[in-house]
């Protein structure tokens, strides 16, 4: 592991795949610590917020662990964030699934149950239709066909459709990739969507600065 490798701090709220995404980040030379407290992400150069569950079950537990705080001041000082399924869900400002629970609102919006006549939810691969300009979108054409594995029955619904980087067609659009800043995230599980996956945390890690970290000011 290199010793300019970035230092990524990963959320621990007792409702991730933590291991499945510590593991990826680790394969691709990352040096990653699991923090369940602002003083154990301290330093780090990047925070990756993972999830699977309930929006405001993940709240109620990131709020007992001052991880709220940690998030809205990372981002505030200019530290990148990147939210992973139900991770992307919490940075918007509430959701459908628990009426008056506040999310992060580090992306303006909200999350709502997916309109489709298909089954929820939605479970398996389906191509992401990418716009605009990010670190997590492919430069290749051919790697934009990409497919990635989702699991989730809402999505975010962003303010700014500029804030939308990416869509998927589930029986109708929803939203697959937001970003908003230095805070992004992918309703997918990259971590378990083979090289596309793989490919896209290594580009978000490649875009990583080394300036801004967690706890600096």
């Amino acid at each position: 592991m290199s010793p300019g490798a970035p230092r990524i701090a990963v959320l621990n709220y007792q409702m991730s795949n933590l291991r499945s995404v510590t593991k990826a980040l680790e394969l691709l030379g990352a040096r990653v610590q699991v923090a369940e407290s602002a003083g154990q992400a301290r330093g780090a150069d990047a925070l990756v917020l993972p999830g699977v569950g309930h929006f405001g079950n993940a709240m109620e537990r990131i709020h007992a662990q001052g991880l709220d705080v940690l998030a809205t001041s990372a981002a505030a000082d200019g530290v990148p964030l990147l939210g992973i399924c139900l991770g992307l869900q919490l940075l918007f400002d509430e959701s459908e699934e628990s009426p008056g629970v506040q999310g992060l609102g580090l992306i303006p919006g909200s999350v709502r149950r997916v309109v489709t006549d298909r089954k929820l939810p939605q479970i398996g691969w389906n191509r992401v239709h990418w716009r605009g300009a990010s670190p997590l979108i492919p430069e290749d054409p051919e790697d934009r066909a990409s497919t990635f594995y989702f699991v989730h029955s809402f999505a975010g619904v962003p303010t700014h459709r500029a804030d939308i980087l990416g869509t998927v067609n589930y029986g109708g659009e929803c939203v697959a990739a937001a970003q908003a800043g230095h805070v992004a995230g992918v309703q997918f599980h990259p971590e378990k969507s083979s090289r596309a996956g793989l490919a896209l945390l290594e580009r978000w890690l490649a875009s990583v600065p080394r300036r801004a970290k967690v706890g600096a000011s």
